[in-house]
């Protein structure tokens, strides 16, 4: 994207890694959020805008009056690409800047916490169990859960705060604990907002906060004309299934599968995988699902011009029933690839489908 554009911004939840990221690429690195760096900044502006290296700056939502100057520099120079990388863990404040001066000028590219594609597959249950983040266990189990615990004090406490979120800390934390306790469900705000004390459209302006913070995500249900009963509700999940497992009070690491819920963690961390591991030059597809009847498909995309359809299931032995339904509905639907994900390790052709693992996944949707 550096080479193909003049600015490039990048956006992802806090401590996922992009100022490890960045800083590898230049040496000329601002923290926007520091009023030294802002200052710095400020007096020694034309002198790394005359340069050719590539200039970071990092929460450049935090000063605001630094994008027309930027639009400014792109302007004078419009044939140089990879002028500036911008950092961000807010999207919406970060994205109404850029919208406003930097339209046709930067792309945008989202990175999340570390993923399957950058370990080693022998790493995927422990990826599974403490999620992503760098720090939060999948390098160092030791650290968790304390680090996810002190993640969300943190967020609650002070970024959600200052995104705009106006509730009391204490309620955006039992918020995030109801969220995770109905991971993988359709989404009721209504419910939600009962066991707060708030009515369903306040409920709904929080969990907007949430997705801007990269906690969240929803499934919205895939539009088609099939003629059958279909779910219209979105179904909603915490996006790293380490800050999942913590909210939710999973401890041991046998504790995991005797849960109720392990199926619908397992599908969330499938999910957030594969939508990792998609190239954002092709774009960035929405991700839905669908539901008519009994039959059901976790993930679908429209992706590379195609249509591909994915269920997911925490199981070594797929049964016939689940690859019917996957072949019925994605057909139905016109899915050019169906897959169903299990936690084998062959790759099995047949039907109109394809049952693979998730290692095989990956590398499907990345080549």
């Amino acid at each position: 994207m550096l080479g193909m554009f003049p600015a490039v911004v990048m956006v992802g939840p806090r401590q996922c890694g992009k100022t490890t990221l960045a800083k590898t690429l230049s040496k000329h690195y601002y923290d926007l959020e520091l009023e030294s760096d802002r200052l710095r900044l400020d007096l020694e502006w034309q002198r790394v805008v005359n340069g050719s290296e590539l200039i970071i700056l990092d929460e450049a939502q935090c000063f605001p009056e630094i994008f027309p100057r930027i639009r400014s520099a792109i302007d004078s120079t419009r044939g140089a690409h990879g002028r500036f990388l911008m950092l961000g863990s807010v999207a919406p404040s970060l994205m109404r800047e850029v919208s406003e001066s930097l339209v046709g000028r930067a792309a945008l590219v989202e990175l999340g916490p570390l993923s399957l594609s950058e370990l080693t597959q022998d790493k995927l249950d422990d990826l599974w169990r403490f999620g992503g983040y760098p720090e939060g266990g999948v390098l160092d189990e030791a650290r968790y859960p304390l680090w996810q615990e002190s993640y969300v004090s943190l967020m609650t406490q002070r970024d959600l705060p200052n995104l705009g979120l106006p509730s009391k800390p204490m309620v955006t934390e039992r918020l995030l604990k109801m969220i995770a306790a109905v991971h993988g469900q359709e989404w009721n705000a209504s419910k939600i907002g009962a066991s707060l004390g708030i009515n369903y459209q306040t409920v709904n302006s929080y969990l907007g906060y949430l997705y801007g913070a990269f906690v969240t995500r929803s499934l919205t249900p895939f539009e088609t004309n099939l003629k059958k009963r279909l779910v219209k509700h979105p179904k909603l999940y915490i996006r790293d299934t380490g800050l999942l497992h913590a909210l939710l009070g999973l401890g041991r690491r046998q504790d995991l599968l005797s849960q109720a819920w392990v199926g619908a963690s397992w599908e969330g961390f499938v999910i957030e995988q594969i939508l990792a591991n998609l190239d954002p030059r092709d774009g960035a597809p929405t991700p839905h699902f669908i539901r008519a009847g009994e039959a059901e498909i976790d993930l679908v995309i429209r992706y590379r011009g195609e249509v591909w359809a994915f269920e997911i299931k925490l199981t070594t032995e797929p049964t016939r029933d689940h690859i019917k339904h996957l072949r019925t509905l994605g057909v139905a639907l016109g899915a050019t690839r169906k897959i169903l994900i299990y936690r084998g390790q062959t790759h099995q052709r047949g039907d109109n489908c394809e049952v693979m693992s998730l290692p095989d996944v990956l590398q499907a949707v990345a080549e």
